[in-house]
């Protein structure tokens, strides 16, 4: 059976979806593609039970949009699910041609007009990887065992152990703890374990690293702009732990069994926390989080100012434990 996966975006929403796609897989003996925007198509090449991978350009599209539907319509697909649940994933689904075309609960804009069943019943509140589960018992897959394929290579790391990544920005900046609880949590952990520090982050994170690391104590590397997508899951496997706002880097932590801290302030970690055991939430008692707001609308992120340095620390040297 060959069955399109459509997944654009964003990076955790991409490693949501993979215990289902394994179910999938596994036990309806399917060839499965992958339709995924271009800048993850090399990250999307690390998904073991994927075969071919179709890159949406995202930019430029008109121009592209010609040679994306030959790459989309090579193949008599005899299913597509639509994993994104987004106007512009179901318009992919519709224009792949495919005999049956799935939709998830939590689809809007309109998506569910080109579906020709939608799985499940909307349920926000459970994880991002549980409701994407819907899909695959909806096709009557085992989904009892939650696996994240991935073939990935480990570096090798040369700083001092434990080697700890902190992934300090994201794209909102409700969600980004302040610079100086990091500090204070590095040079703790240096202090009290000697660990070293791996700052994580694109290239438009430089100027924020810039300023961090002239007051780390202990050993540091600046890996903004240096880890592609690809390499992503191999370097997590790594690091001892990783400590993070909530965002993409989190997940692929998770995905591959790497202890991780999670601050949460506007987000809800019920949704889009850590999948698994091995992992800590550290959240304020705020009433007004979750927000799901990119600005503050009290103007000073009360939720995520209520986080002490010390707590992060605390719940670092627990997960830590036998790696020390």
């Amino acid at each position: 059976m060959k069955i399109l996966i459509i997944k654009l975006s964003s990076l955790g929403d991409l490693f949501h979806a993979l215990p289902a796609v394994h179910a999938i897989k596994k036990d309806m003996n399917a060839e499965i593609d992958w339709v995924v925007n271009d800048v993850y198509a090399g990250l999307t090449q690390k998904f073991e039970d994927v075969s071919e991978i179709i890159p949406f350009p995202r930019n430029n599209l008109m121009k592209n949009l010609p040679a994306f539907l030959r790459n989309l319509r090579k193949k008599n697909y005899d299913l597509v699910i639509d994993m994104q649940g987004l106007l512009k994933s179901a318009l992919i689904a519709k224009a792949a041609k495919a005999k049956k075309i799935l939709g998830p609960s939590f689809q809007r804009e309109g998506a569910f007009l080109f579906y020709d069943e939608i799985c499940g019943k909307k349920n926000k509140n459970r994880h991002a990887v549980e409701e994407i589960l819907d899909i695959a018992k909806h096709l009557g897959t085992n989904t009892k065992e939650i696996t994240f394929p991935l073939k990935y290579e480990t570096p090798i790391l040369n700083e001092p152990s434990p080697r700890i990544g902190v992934a300090a920005l994201s794209r909102w900046a409700t969600k980004n703890w302040p610079a100086e609880c990091f500090i204070d949590t590095a040079n703790k952990l240096y202090e009290l374990k000697g660990a070293s520090i791996y700052l994580i982050g694109g290239k438009e994170s430089a100027d924020f690293h810039r300023t961090i690391i002239g007051k780390l104590k202990g050993p540091v590397v600046d890996m903004a702009g240096k880890l592609e997508l690809a390499d992503m899951p191999g370097f997590m496997k790594a690091i001892d732990l990783l400590i993070s706002n909530d965002s993409g880097p989190v997940h692929v932590a998770a995905a591959v069994g790497t202890p991780v801290v999670v601050i949460f302030g506007p987000t809800d970690p019920i949704r889009t926390g850590p999948y698994g055991k091995n992992n800590r939430i550290i959240k304020a008692s705020t009433s007004c989080s979750p927000c799901f707001s990119r600005t503050c609308r009290r103007g000073n992120v009360e939720c995520l100012k209520g986080i002490t340095p010390e707590k992060v620390v605390e719940a670092a040297i627990e997960l830590l434990g036998s790696k020390l």
